[in-house]
């Protein structure tokens, strides 16, 4: 929800305090989340673990400094949204995805995918987000799945929180248009 701390900073600063315990509850809060965000731009569940993980070294090992000024988790999905794109610019440079690597990476995805969605309900909620153009469904996504402020998914971003709003607003609609006001699909 908004304005509720999830306490990942209060264990930060125990960490740095020395409480090596408090990386493991970190680890626990945020990496999976970070690891699914990760994914929905590299399609690869190997890589958006490897990424979260170097996200994560960093701010264990201070190689990149976080200093409280957003929440632990927006800055954490900051950098695992630029680690991603930094990959994928190399990706089109590089072109290098095997047949075979594809489809194990698609069927990984597939699981984490099936883990994530407990319900059909949220299953269609999914496919109506999915079908958003790119940024009204990067919006959506950290805005109500994983619950930033405005403020925080246009830091994100990279945008202001009036195109963060309108995105929403436009978003909201679409879905809408798809799954009704009572959020199914059809008539189930």
């Amino acid at each position: 929800m908004i304005g509720i701390p999830d306490g990942c900073e209060d264990s930060y600063r125990r960490y740095l305090k020395g409480d090596r315990s408090a990386a493991g509850e970190i680890m626990e809060k945020l990496f999976f989340g970070l690891v699914y965000y990760i994914d929905r731009y590299v399609h690869d569940v190997h890589s958006a673990e490897d990424i979260a993980m170097d996200v994560m070294s960093d701010l264990f090992v201070g190689r990149r400094g976080y200093d409280f000024r957003v929440k632990l988790k927006t800055y954490l999905y900051m950098r695992g949204r630029s680690k991603a794109l930094d990959l994928l610019r190399h990706r089109r440079a590089v072109k290098l995805t095997g047949l075979e690597e594809a489809d194990n990476a698609a069927d990984e995805r597939a699981d984490l995918e099936r883990k994530a969605l407990v319900t059909e309900r949220r299953k269609a909620v999914r496919d109506a987000v999915d079908a958003l153009p790119e940024a009204m469904r990067e919006a959506v996504y950290l805005v109500y799945f994983e619950e930033l402020s405005y403020e925080e998914a246009a830091k994100v971003l990279k945008k202001n929180k009036k195109q963060v709003d309108n995105l929403l607003y436009r978003a909201k609609k679409e879905l809408r248009a798809v799954l009704g006001d009572d959020g199914y699909e059809g008539t189930e």
